[in-house]
C-alpha cells in the first residue's frame, strides 16, 4: 500500500533554558475542535447515545506523581460527588495493575470515577465535579491523560540531551495495541469541530500546564500575527 502524504503547518519555538524545541501542530491548535462528551460522543466503545465517553477503559496513570495526585484528591470526594465511593473502598480498590502500568479500576463497564446518568449529579467524572464544586481546576485533580487528551506530547531527545517535543492532536495510533478498535470520535468526527473558539484559546489552561506560560505566550503572539 502506498504511503499517504499528509502536509501540516508547524510553529517552532526554542526554549534554550530547558534545551527544548517545541513544534506546535498549528492546524489542530487553530481548529474549532471541542470535546463533545454528552453531546454526540458515542464513546470509544461505540455505545450509541452513551455518556461513557473515553471512560470505558481505565485511566492509565502516567507516573508516581500522577498516582499520588489522584489518590490525594480521591480521598476528598464525598458520596454526593462520587457515585462509587463505597465500591472503591471494597476489596477491588480504586486502581489495578495492567502489566507494568497502573490504571483506574473498571466498574460496570467504565472507570470507577465515572458517575452514571442515574446519579443525582448526573453523568461525568467525579474528580471533575469535585474540583468545580471547590472552585478549583479539574486538570489539577484528574489523571494526566484525562485532561491532556486530545493534545499529545511527542518527545524526541538527541544524544546531547536536547529535546524536540511535538504538540499535536492525539491520534488513534497513540493508544498502541487496541487503538484500531476504538471509535476515535475525538479528533476524527466532524461533529467535534463546531466550536466558536479555536483550540489554542479554549484549551489554554491545558497547553500552559504542558509547555509553560512563557512558551504559550510566544505561541499565542505568533498565531495572532499570521
Amino acid at each position: 500500500m502506498p504511503s499517504e502524504i499528509n502536509t501540516r503547518q508547524w510553529i517552532s519555538i526554542d526554549d534554550f533554558e530547558d534545551n527544548t524545541t517545541w513544534l506546535f501542530d498549528i492546524e489542530f491548535l487553530t481548529s474549532n475542535y471541542s470535546c463533545i462528551y454528552g453531546d454526540g460522543c458515542e464513546s470509544i466503545s461505540g455505545y450509541k447515545n452513551s455518556t461513557f465517553g473515553c471512560c470505558t477503559v481505565g485511566a492509565h496513570i502516567a507516573d508516581s506523581d500522577d498516582l499520588a495526585k489522584v489518590e490525594k484528591y480521591s480521598k476528598l470526594l464525598t458520596t454526593q460527588e462520587w457515585q462509587f465511593k463505597q465500591v472503591a473502598k471494597s476489596k477491588g480498590g480504586t486502581f489495578k495493575k495492567n502489566g507494568e502500568e497502573t490504571v483506574t479500576r473498571i466498574h460496570k463497564g467504565g472507570c470507577i470515577f465515572l458517575n452514571r446518568e442515574d446519579f443525582h449529579a448526573g453523568a461525568g467524572c467525579a474528580l471533575h465535579l469535585a474540583a468545580l464544586n471547590r472552585n478549583e481546576r479539574p486538570i489539577d485533580w484528574k489523571p494526566d491523560v484525562c485532561w491532556q487528551v486530545p493534545i499529545q506530547l511527542d518527545v524526541h531527545e538527541n544524544s546531547h540531551g536536547f529535546s524536540t517535543i511535538l504538540v499535536r492532536e492525539w491520534k488513534r495510533r497513540d493508544w498502541g495495541e487496541g487503538g484500531d478498535d476504538f471509535h476515535w470520535w475525538c479528533t476524527q468526527d466532524p461533529k467535534a469541530f463546531n466550536s466558536d473558539t479555536q483550540v489554542y484559546l479554549s484549551m489554554e489552561e491545558e497547553i500552559v500546564k504542558l509547555v509553560g506560560q512563557s512558551v504559550y505566550d510566544k505561541l499565542k503572539i505568533i498565531i495572532k500575527s499570521q
